[in-house]
């Protein structure tokens, strides 16, 4: 198994390897692809991205949206948003995604110790994201929203703190 790491993205060492990430059009619809992100993040200072690292090679990439005013999926200020999920396709299969969803947590309390929630949406037909984040003990408490694509549940992590 390779040495899996998340950091934050970093332009002068990232930038390429984003150019090149590889997500087929079908996982695509669920997501925001990672090129996509990097040419808005810097409009929004709560908007974070971070890439999964696989023996150095960008394997994974998302989003961490901390904004202390909140979101609409919770009155929950204390929640932060993880979003834009994916692993790149020459990547995938190899366990990455569940073990992206395992370091989460404590990264969150590293980075961001004023959190106690994760919080994340998931279209309602995307089977294998929402059989994954269920694996990872997130919790489906019913919440729903119509997304823009369709109807998204959104999932829940409570960070538990030592």
């Amino acid at each position: 198994m390779s040495n899996l790491k998340i950091r934050q993205f970093e332009e002068d060492k990232d930038l390429l390897s984003i150019s090149e990430y590889d997500l087929p059009e079908e996982q695509a619809i669920f997501t925001t692809i990672p090129s996509q992100v990097i040419e808005t993040f810097k409009l929004d200072k709560w908007n974070q991205p971070y890439v999964v690292l696989a023996d150095d090679d960008l394997a994974g990439f998302f989003v961490l949206y901390g904004d202390p005013s909140g979101n609409f999926y919770t009155d929950n200020k204390k929640a932060i948003v993880f979003k834009s999920f994916s692993i790149d396709l020459r990547h995938q299969k190899k366990g990455y995604a569940l073990q992206t969803l395992e370091i989460l947590p404590a990264l969150i309390k590293e980075k961001y110790p004023d959190k106690d929630e994760i919080l994340l949406t998931v279209h309602h037909t995307n089977t294998p994201a929402i059989h994954l984040y269920k694996k990872s003990a997130f919790l489906n408490k019913g919440i729903r929203y119509a997304g823009e694509y369709g109807e998204e549940l959104v999932f829940h992590y409570e960070i538990k703190r030592d």
